[in-house]
Order: structure tokens, then C-alpha cells, then sequence
């Protein structure tokens, strides 16, 4: 059994569950954990539970893999350590996921002089917040294998627009200010976008291991 912690939509979570793993997608926003279920609600070992890295809702000695896409940055680390020892089976491991922009793409300099001008204080604290110095303190004694690989998700102008604003610090979309940012986007699609897509670059890391 998978714990995706930090499930949020559930995209990770429906990933995992299409290569046939049954999957606790761990979401503490009632809101975005509805987003999941309504997705994926009906799929085979898939359930969904309230919950966070430091309190997982599952029994002890469960779990076979932890995953946390784009969430460890909220971890508190030693409560998490804790908590993950506690639901981890004797040779359970963890995957701590990034998907990381490339930010020497043109679509993707292009969408920072938005993200810089709109999210302003918040969006550096945010970007502080996410950077990963505390990823060996939470493995502990244990150096965990790295892994990356290169990956694109291809997007139409809605699904530009979703991406853009599902950034905390961006502006309401329905403000004077998140309309603004709005026509800034759609101009971005037309600049890049071919034959009606868009394709968005990452490099996707991962760090596997069992904390100790």
C-alpha cells in the first residue's frame, strides 16, 4: 500500500494507481481532496483520507512506500520522522518528488517575469520555503538514491491559465489585478503554443530511501 502525502488533486496518486498500486491519497485541504475524489472516486485501490506527513490516518506497520510530490517543503521534519517510522513496514521506503521548471526555457523565463511581478513578498517567501536543504536531515543517517529524468506536460490555454493560478501567491483570477495576469498568460500561449498546445518542461526529481 502507497500513502501519497500532500495529495493535493491527485495527480500522483492517479499515476500510481493506473500501474495497479492501491493508494491512501493523505490531503488536509478539504477542498483539494474533494478535487481528487471526484477524479478518482471508483478506481480500483484508491481511497482518500484528512491528514498531514505528521499525522497519516492509517494503521501502524501499513505502508509499503510514502510519496510526497511537491510537499516536503511543508514537513514538519522531526514530527514527520517520527510519524513515517511509526506507519512504515520493516523495509518501507519514502519518495520525496519535485518537479523542477526549466527555467532556461523561453515559456518558462517568460511565466517567472508574471509569477515575479504578481506574487511579489509572498512568492519569495514561498520559493525559500521550497528549497531542499533539509532533505538529508529527514533521511538521517541514511543516504538516499537520487533519480532525474526529463518531463513535459502538454497544455491547452485553459490548462495554462489552472497552472498559473493554482500558485498561492498569484492574484484572485477574478480581480482587476488576476485578469490582468490573465491576458499577460493567454499572450504567452499564442507566443509558444503550437497547434493549440503548450508544452511545459521539468526535470522531475526524486530522492528514495528509508529515513534512519
Amino acid at each position: 500500500m502507497i500513502a501519497d502525502i500532500g495529495a493535493g488533486t491527485g495527480l500522483l496518486t492517479q499515476g500510481l494507481l493506473a500501474r495497479g498500486y492501491s493508494v491512501t491519497a493523505i490531503e488536509p485541504s478539504a477542498g483539494m481532496r474533494a478535487a481528487a475524489d471526484q477524479l478518482l472516486a471508483g478506481l480500483q485501490g484508491y481511497r482518500s483520507a484528512d491528514g498531514a506527513a505528521e499525522a497519516i490516518p492509517v494503521s501502524s506497520s501499513s505502508v509499503d512506500l510514502i510519496t510526497a510530490a511537491q510537499a516536503f517543503h511543508w514537513f514538519e521534519i522531526e514530527r514527520a520522522r517520527v510519524e513515517f517510522f511509526r506507519v512504515l513496514r520493516p523495509h518501507g521506503k519514502v519518495a520525496l518528488i519535485w518537479n523542477d521548471r526549466v527555467l532556461t526555457d523561453p515559456l518558462h523565463v517568460a511565466l517567472d517575469e508574471i509569477f515575479a511581478y504578481y506574487g511579489g513578498a509572498k512568492r519569495g517567501a514561498l520559493v525559500a520555503h521550497e528549497e531542499r536543504s533539509n532533505v538529508p536531515a529527514f533521511f538521517g543517517a541514511a543516504t538516499p538514491i537520487q533519480l532525474s529524468w526529463p518531463h513535459e506536460h502538454c497544455l491547452d490555454e485553459a490548462g495554462i491559465l489552472s497552472l498559473v493560478f493554482s500558485r498561492s501567491y498569484m492574484p484572485d483570477r477574478n480581480s482587476s489585478l488576476g485578469q490582468e495576469a490573465c491576458q499577460q498568460v493567454r499572450q504567452i500561449f499564442r507566443r509558444f503554443a503550437k497547434d493549440g498546445r503548450l508544452a511545459v518542461r521539468y526535470t522531475t526529481v526524486a530522492f528514495i530511501g528509508r529515513p534512519q
